[in-house]
């Protein structure tokens, strides 16, 4: 599975940590940056992530800012993205089951790196459950037709 990765200032040093963690497990990762802790505004590395998900360069996304908050509402204005700000492995594991999310997002100022480690795990290691959740997600899809 190919994996883009992205954060803003506040989440680089746990990017990073994420970033090995994938390539030790095999992963192939793309990394949109940011590069250093010099500040910069992620509303762009959310963009940057979710078109490379929604194009088809990678399966997966992950973003990371401080909260998690702002970096997925950017990756969610990409059509075809489904970012999912996970605080927990529940709603990691939900958020693929139920959702199909695509882009998981985090939060490095609300995790330990720990349980930021488990979530990603968690998130990656999930199918889609289909049934009764794939009408729903055709419904957020063609949300997206009518508004994107």
């Amino acid at each position: 599975m190919k994996i883009s990765i992205g954060s803003d200032h506040a989440g680089f040093e746990l990017k990073e940590i994420i970033k090995d963690h994938l390539q030790k497990k095999g992963y192939e990762v793309v990394d949109k940056g940011t590069y250093s802790k010099e500040s910069v505004d992620y509303p762009l590395f959310g963009e940057a992530v979710g078109r490379s998900v929604s194009e088809g360069e990678t399966d997966r996304g992950i973003v990371i800012c401080g909260t998690g908050i702002g970096i997925s509402i950017s990756a969610n204005k990409i059509k075809g993205v489904r970012a999912a700000l996970c605080t927990n492995e529940y709603m990691a594991r939900m958020s693929r089951k139920h959702n199909d999310a695509n882009v998981l997002a985090l939060g490095s100022r609300v995790l330990g790196i720990d349980l930021a480690l488990s979530i990603v795990d968690t998130f990656l290691s999930t199918d889609f459950e289909g049934g009764r959740h794939e009408r729903r997600v055709h419904l957020i899809q063609n949300i997206e037709k009518i508004n994107l």
